[in-house]
């Protein structure tokens, strides 16, 4: 898939804008990337970023030009997933190994995988809309005491080499925080 693809914003309430990274750090335990928009841009703390090939991470500062992004490569990363076409979700996180590969949690034994099915967006987030593109699932091991699988997923971006990016944001996001602020202070 071409980097330099439109991305249809029209399938979801996310507005899009057009990126570049102009740093990249994707071997240390948290990794992140700067890119080219900021505040004079519309852009703000706890936006998606994404490529025509999937996801990258998820904005964490700004100033005025500028954006540092924590990417999906970073400790401190739980982006939600879900298998494609099921109903399935977790936490995918990076455990510090390969540049290009991540680990999934929380998938139950009961669910039947399959080398090579892709891993997308889950729909529990209002940074990223549903079905993002993340990876394949490359392999997959059982731990029978905790009942769960360890699934690693071969990313579909490489994340030594993006360039590309685009910054989307949930046009909806801030009345779903209001209700969710109303939520915990009721509680």
């Amino acid at each position: 898939i071409d980097d330099t693809i439109q991305l249809d914003t029209t399938k979801f309430d996310f507005t899009s804008i057009y990126g570049k990274i102009i740093k990249n750090s994707y071997a240390s335990p948290n990794n992140y990337i700067t890119i080219n928009k900021g505040t004079k841009q519309g852009i703000e703390q706890d936006i998606g970023v994404i490529t025509a090939k999937g996801i990258i991470g998820i904005v964490e500062n700004t100033s005025k030009n500028y954006a540092s992004v924590q990417i999906i490569l970073n400790s401190k990363s739980n982006i939600n997933y879900k298998i494609k076409n099921t109903n399935y979700f977790g936490s995918l996180v990076w455990d510090g190994g390969s540049y290009n590969q991540v680990k999934l949690e929380d998938i139950p034994r009961l669910v039947t995988l399959f080398i090579g099915d892709t891993i997308v967006t889950g729909a529990m987030s209002s940074i990223f809309p549903e079905n993002i593109p993340i990876g394949t699932i490359k392999k997959y091991n059982l731990n029978v005491s905790k009942s769960f699988y360890t699934i690693d997923v071969e990313l579909f971006n490489d994340m030594s080499n993006v360039k590309n990016v685009y910054i989307i944001y949930n046009k909806n996001r801030p009345e779903i925080l209001e209700l969710e602020t109303k939520i915990t202070d009721d509680q």
